[in-house]
Formats: C-alpha cells, sequence, structure tokens
C-alpha cells in the first residue's frame, strides 16, 4: 500500500468487497464518497437545527429545573416521577445523541477512504464536503 497520494483507478475502500479495478468503479466510487460527504454536512446542519428546535420547545428555566431536581436526586431526598418536561429533554437528548453517533460513523468512514491515499477519493471527499456545506448551511437560517 503506498504512502503518499497516487492518481489510480484501482483501490480497496473501507472494506474488502469495495474493491475499485477500472475507471469506471473508481467514477462510481468517486461519486458515493462525494454523496457520503454531503449527507455528513447535512447532518451537521440537522443536528444544529435540532438542537434549536429542542432548546425552544423547553420552557424557561428549564435547565435550572433540571439542575435543582438533579441537585435533590443526588442529596437522598423523596422526589416526584419525572414530569413531562423532564421526559422530553431526555428523549430529545436521546435523539442528537443518535445523530451525533452516525455523524461520528460518517465522518470515520470518510478520514479512512482518505487513508487509502487516492487522490481522486480525496478530491471526491473534499468536493462533497464543499457541495455539502454550499447546499445545508443556507438551511440554518431558516430555522
Amino acid at each position: 500500500m503506498a504512502m503518499h497520494f497516487i492518481f489510480s483507478d484501482e483501490a480497496v475502500l473501507l472494506f474488502d468487497f469495495w474493491s475499485v479495478h477500472s475507471p469506471a468503479g473508481m467514477a462510481l466510487s468517486v461519486l458515493v464518497v462525494l454523496l457520503l460527504a454531503v449527507l455528513y454536512e447535512g447532518i451537521k446542519v440537522g443536528k444544529a437545527k435540532l438542537l434549536h428546535h429542542t432548546l425552544m420547545s423547553l420552557p424557561i428555566g428549564t435547565s435550572q429545573q433540571l439542575i435543582l431536581e438533579t441537585d435533590r436526586d443526588s442529596a437522598g431526598s423523596d422526589s416526584p416521577p419525572a414530569s413531562s418536561t423532564n421526559l422530553r429533554w431526555f428523549l430529545c437528548h436521546f435523539g442528537q445523541s443518535l445523530v451525533h453517533v452516525i455523524q461520528v460513523v460518517i465522518g470515520y468512514f470518510m478520514m479512512l477512504a482518505v487513508m487509502s491515499y487516492n487522490t481522486w477519493i480525496f478530491l471526491g471527499v473534499v468536493l462533497g464536503s464543499a457541495v455539502g456545506y454550499y447546499l445545508a448551511y443556507p438551511l440554518l437560517r431558516l430555522v
């Protein structure tokens, strides 16, 4: 395996079954990696919008209320069952955590694809990231 960038139409990307041996296969692989990078940027924007909507849906002072209830629980006092606000906060936080895990997995896949040291794959990731940023970030204004 080369430890420098090469222009080649042969590469093994991420898994043994993703083995490229032709120019058409390399073009298709670059397209897949490009779309993966666009998806990554879209997920970043979606995660930011989800956080914004979560914070807007919670009543003012919820964070202070959650801190006080946590302090009471740790002090060992009897506390009432979790309210619907706490449940909603937990579900939103759980959803954000899942989106974050998906974002991290896609990010590592792109990193490992670039570590094939194939210049075409690298350019696909860079171009996909640029296109994804260009398309997704104006959507943040629509929040």
